[in-house]
């Protein structure tokens, strides 16, 4: 390629992408194969793109999403709202911008990929929005909110010492419905049996009795099924943990986490409403607090929505999260703002510095103009089913 980078196309998610996870940002070491394998069904393709001496620089998984005949593609992810891909931080711009304009990988992501929800601010966002510009694509943003970020180092933050005096005596009350116990479940412990008390939680939560399980995390036997396989690779299974409360021995609220480096990121919680009037999910976050105090976590990421219970926390607003829409023909990117977003200004800076060098006829194809408009128009009106 003259870049020295060479690029390959491999069917599912090849265990070698683990090498470039585990030189990337310490926040993103979790992107790994098995956490892609989790969110995954058919249809998969990992772009890998390595330098001639083998090491792996960029890893990105991709499957299907929209109408089949569109071709368009997305970004697995196990955990909203990051979703993300897994860059080497030494691969330069050029590098990257040769991967994305190799025709193996304009092959395998097609006429539109998605990638995200990811933080505006993080560095990986960024250089993909200026890299994939620079190789020609056109990159849409879409804002989806904020997520919400708690100071896990102050030794004085939440819970507050009233806090902590009324789910004391939450607690004692909840001891009379039967012997409380809190349960840490990471590394060595997972287990199938473990995913199932999580699923009979959610199954008595509010997301299991008034929802369409859209949002549940193992109500299902496929999502169990995934979270069992992503915890078989032993840097997952250490980097994940549930924190359970028991009441009688019976699992009746929990906390879903991933821990990498000094970062946490609330996957889930959820708590048997039975037993709402004695705050077990109040009860079970303070628990979780603690031991990611002692773990060495600084910084919860408590991810978007439900803001109430966040700022009671005393979190505050953090990044800005984007949906990134990257589409290879200028003209149909030009209908699909309409129904995504406007062109990231990263991006359009970064297209127009690398069209004044680029090749005026690199959108030309076999296709008539007709046929390209045809195209164009199915893409625009597929756009919405690329959202989640």
């Amino acid at each position: 390629m003259g870049s020295g980078v060479r690029v390959a196309a491999y069917d599912g998610v090849p265990g070698m992408i683990d090498a470039v996870a585990d030189r990337a940002d310490p926040t993103h070491r979790f992107l790994r194969a098995a956490w892609y394998r989790a969110a995954t069904q058919g249809g998969t393709t990992t772009l890998v793109a390595s330098r001639d001496d083998g090491t792996v620089i960029a890893a990105i998984p991709t499957t299907p999403v929209g109408p089949t005949l569109i071709g368009a593609r997305s970004v697995p992810g196990s955990y909203w709202p990051f979703r993300s891909i897994s860059l080497d931080p030494d691969a330069s711009d050029a590098e990257l911008a040769a991967i994305f304009a190799d025709p193996i990988a304009i092959n395998a992501l097609g006429p539109a990929w998605r990638v995200g929800p990811v933080y505006a601010r993080d560095p990986v966002t960024v250089r993909i929005k200026r890299t994939a510009a620079m190789a020609g694509w056109t990159v849409l943003t879409r804002e989806l909110g904020r997520a919400f970020l708690f100071d896990n180092a102050n030794p004085d933050g939440w819970p507050r010492r009233s806090t902590r005096r009324r789910l004391t005596n939450y607690e004692r009350q909840l001891a009379q419905q039967g012997e409380i116990c809190v349960q840490h479940v990471t590394g060595a412990d997972w287990s199938a049996t473990v995913l199932e008390e999580l699923a009979a939680i959610e199954a008595a939560s509010w997301v299991g009795r008034a929802t369409d399980h859209t949002g549940a995390k193992f109500i299902s036997d496929e999502k169990r099924a995934g979270w069992l396989a992503a915890v078989n690779d032993p840097v997952l299974a250490h980097a994940l943990s549930a924190t359970i409360l028991r009441v009688g021995g019976a699992p009746v609220a929990f906390s879903f986490d991933l821990q990498c480096d000094t970062v946490q990121y609330g996957i889930a919680s959820s708590y048997d409403e039975r037993f709402a009037a004695f705050r077990p999910g109040k009860i079970v976050t303070a628990y979780q607090i603690d031991q990611a105090r002692a773990a060495g976590v600084t910084t919860i990421d408590l991810g978007a929505g439900d803001s109430g219970y966040k700022r009671e926390m005393g979190a505050e607003i953090g990044p800005e999260i984007l949906d990134l829409l990257i589409v290879r023909s200028r003209s149909a990117a030009s209908l699909l703002r309409l129904r995504w977003g406007n062109e990231s200004q990263i991006a359009r800076d970064a297209y127009l510095a690398a069209s004044k060098v680029r090749d005026a006829g690199r959108e030309r194809g076999d296709r008539s103009r007709l046929e390209a408009w045809l195209a164009m128009g199915a893409l625009a009106a597929a756009a919405l089913t690329f959202a989640e």
